[in-house]
This record gives structure tokens, sequence and C-alpha cells, in this order.
């Protein structure tokens, strides 16, 4: 008896054995990178020098050297924060909500999805520390006893609750990716060669041996971390929506934020997954195993998370107009018309618009035009964060202070310093450990290889 309908897709092609699979995951750490991957973490590696040097300017000189003033006092560091934290959203939804949901498309591509995760938190917690401007004061944010000379913190602000939301989310997400690596450092100790490298991934494995009584702690394990990760997923980006909702400035003041920037979180997530598996997957020559069905389903969500944003958009138009409030009619309408409009059609364009191409399968099976669209997504997200938060604060109830912001050097520099890290982080991360999480791949090579799968087709028309 075999339980898996005929008509679904492989989803590891060619003519896999379980030797096989080993090779292919451990080969890019064993072997030397290819040239592809040393050009693009040079230019990574510029772009994030570059960015610490403005980053350490901005501490030397003080915030004045950014594009801020008295009426937007937010702005691009903000702006990439949200950003930074949504891009850190499928990771945990691609392990934990689809682990619980047993969906088998998710194993080739849930390790690097956790590890962009934690790497796009790591960006993300920068921009509130150099926003402080006195970064040597950045201990004020954890709630300390008063003897120690400051005063308790004001836990009624949700940005402390950012603080207590992300550590939170960044702990989990790092066990969650440590524990599924520990097989797979296990698997590269056995097969290495030189007594470093043997030793310092015997070290990392934790003494695994892969026992029975092993493997099951650790699918227990697994589904716990995984209960835990899922209301993470929810609870982090609504905490991040607070900071804006909380506050009674018109176009921030909503209580469609939470659950809109959770969606909108997923869908510039799953885009960045796409962008850098289709890399990884071409670097490293993994098109076996991150298939074009596994880009397929994530497309499908990006379609639906996309929709769910745009559903929140007009909702808050429709909201803006039905509530009779002038001021909150007004924000929505110097959005799309104000000096920023270029901002808000781009988002709309991006964001609403081009994930409907998805409906197409010709579209969403096509890898140049699914890399397109990742890029222009997250291209769109960003630009959400931007309408938020500056045409919500650069026009107040005070047509005397109103203002524009124009970003200077120092804020698109430490910008595309927080890419370049990010890209450094994830390029050496691929050489390292490996990339798929090679002992959950195997325990689906029966049911979804496709050699497997021919030949249960040869025996049913066999009888």
């Amino acid at each position: 008896m075999h339980y898996e309908a005929p008509v679904r897709e492989p989803l590891i092609i060619g003519d896999k054995s379980y030797h096989d699979i080993t090779v292919d995951v451990a080969k890019p750490v064993e072997t030397f990178a290819p040239k592809s991957w040393w050009v693009v973490f040079t230019l990574s590696l510029i772009a994030f020098l570059w960015g610490v040097g403005c980053i350490l300017y901005t501490i030397g000189t003080g915030i004045g050297v950014w594009g801020l003033n008295n009426t937007v006092d937010w702005a691009w560091d903000i702006t990439n924060f949200v950003w930074w934290v949504g891009i850190g959203h499928a990771g945990t939804l691609i392990s934990a909500v689809l682990l619980l949901f047993r969906q088998k498309w998710r194993m080739s591509i849930n390790r690097s999805a956790e590890a962009m995760t934690i790497f796009s938190v790591i960006q993300a917690a920068l921009f509130p520390g150099i926003h402080m401007g006195r970064i040597w004061l950045a201990y004020f944010v954890f709630p300390i006893p008063n003897q120690f000379g400051s005063l308790w913190v004001n836990f009624n602000s949700p940005l402390l609750w950012d603080v207590f939301a992300i550590s939170t989310y960044f702990t989990v997400s790092v066990v969650f990716w440590y524990v599924g690596l520990i097989p797979d450092f296990a698997m590269i100790r056995d097969r290495a060669i030189r007594p470093v490298t043997k030793h310092i991934y015997r070290i990392l494995s934790f003494g695994w041996g892969g026992k029975a009584k092993q493997w099951q702690r650790f699918e227990e394990v697994s589904l716990v971390l995984a209960g835990l990760a899922t209301p993470l997923v929810l609870s982090v980006h609504t905490i991040v929506s607070m900071d804006f909702a909380t506050s009674v400035i018109p176009g921030w003041h909503t209580t469609i934020f939470p659950p809109y920037f959770v969606a909108g979180a997923i869908f510039s997530g799953f885009a960045m997954v796409q962008t850098l598996l289709i890399i990884v997957r071409k670097m490293f020559k993994m098109e076996d195993y991150i298939t074009i069905q596994h880009i397929e389903m994530m497309n499908i969500i990006i379609m639906l998370t996309g929709s769910i944003v745009g559903i929140a958009y007009i909702t808050e138009l429709f909201i803006a107009w039905y509530s009779g409030v002038e001021y909150e009619q007004y924000a929505f309408l110097n959005r799309a018309t104000g000096p920023y409009w270029w901002a808000y059609w781009s988002m709309m364009t991006c964001n609403v618009f081009s994930p409907q191409f998805m409906w197409f399968k010709k579209l969403r099976t096509s890898l140049v035009f699914t890399f397109i669209i990742s890029i222009v997504v997250n291209i769109g997200m960003w630009f959400e964060r931007f309408v938020i938060i500056v045409t919500s604060l650069h026009r107040d109830y005070l047509p005397s202070s109103w203002s524009m912001f124009s970003p200077t050097f120092v804020d698109i520099g430490i910008f595309i310093g927080t890419i370049g890290f990010f890209f450094v982080l994830f390029l050496l991360y691929a050489r390292t450990f490996p990339v798929i999480a090679q002992a959950e791949l195997k325990t689906i090579l029966k049911s979804s290889g496709e050699n497997y799968k021919k030949l249960q087709e040869s025996n049913e028309h066999g009888h």
C-alpha cells in the first residue's frame, strides 16, 4: 500500500539515493567556493564596510547627520528596522507553521529560510541602537532595578515591547535553527578529512550518533519549538505595528495595522527567500532539491499575502473616508497626491499589482520572472514602510510645521551597509553549514523522490 497520490510532482528530482543527497549537501562545505560566490561576497563586504563607516560617523557626530527634522523625527532608520523585521518572518513561518501542518515541500528550503530570519533580525536590531543617538546608554531599554541609578523603564511603551518581542524571536529562531543543524553537523564531522575541521564539527554536533532515541527526542524538540515559534510569527510584527497604532497620528491610528503588518511581513519574507534560494540553487547546483515546484509553492503564498495586503490598503482608504475625520481623509489624500505621491504609487504597483501575475502558472513557474518579482516585492514593501512613516509625519495638524524629508548619504549608506552585512552573513553560512536539511530530505525520498515514484507507477501498471 502507498498513500500518496501519483499526480503529485516529485520533490526530489533525478535518480537520487540516500548517499547522493549526503554528497550533494556536503559539497559546498567541503569544496572551494565557486567564482560567482567570491564576486558576490566581495561586493557585499564592500557595502558592509561602507555601512560600518557611516554608523561610526553617526555615533561620533550625532543624529544630525541624518536627514531628520523636527517634523519627520522617524524616517529611514525606522523604515529599515520594520522592513528587516518583516523579512525575518518567512523563516519562522516555513519552519514552524509548515512543520505543524506537515507540508513536505518545506524540507529543502527551511534551513536557508531560518538562517535568513536570524540574519535579518540582526540587521533590524542595529537600527533602534543607532537611532538612540547615544548607543552607550542602550541598557536603558532593559528592565534594570532602580539601584542601578536609572529609573525603571516605561513598561507602557511599545518600544519596550519591541525589545522583548525581538529578543524572544531571535532566541527561539536561533535555537530552532541550531537544533535542526545537529544531524547535519554530525554528517560533516563523519565525512571530514582534516583533523581541525573534524574537531570543530564534533563540538558543534553535540555528540550526535543517530540512535533511535536521539531521533525521537529530536522530533519532539522540533515540534515543541515549532509550537513556541508559531505564536511568535503573529506576535512580533503585531508589536512592531503597535509602535504606530498606539499613537494619535492620522494614518497610524488604525486597528487594522496588526494583521496587515503580519501579512506584509510574510509577503516580504517569502520574496527574500525566493531571491536567496534562486541564487543558492544556481551557485551550488541544487536544482534537484530546490525544484520548480518549491518555487511555485512559495509564489502562491506571495500571491495570497500580496492580495491580503492589497485588501488592507483598500480597507484603510475606505475607513478614512467612512470615518468622516477630515485629518484622516487628508492623510490618505496626501499620500496619493501629495509630494510623496511617487512613493505611494510605487508601493501600490509593487505590492498589489505585481503579485497578481502569479495567477498564471507559466509565470509562477518561470525562474527569471520569479527572481524579478521577488526583488520588486521587497522594493514595494520598503516603500510601504516609508509611506506609512514619512507621509504621515511630514504634514501634521499644524500647517506651520509641515516639512519635507530627504535622506542624506549617511542614511543611504547605513541601509546599503545592512544589505551588505546580510549577504556577507548569508554567503558565509552557505559555505560552512549545510544549506539543505539533508536528514529531513531523506525522510521524504521514498515518498517524493522521482525514481521511487516511477517505480511505484510501474508496479501498479504491472499488476
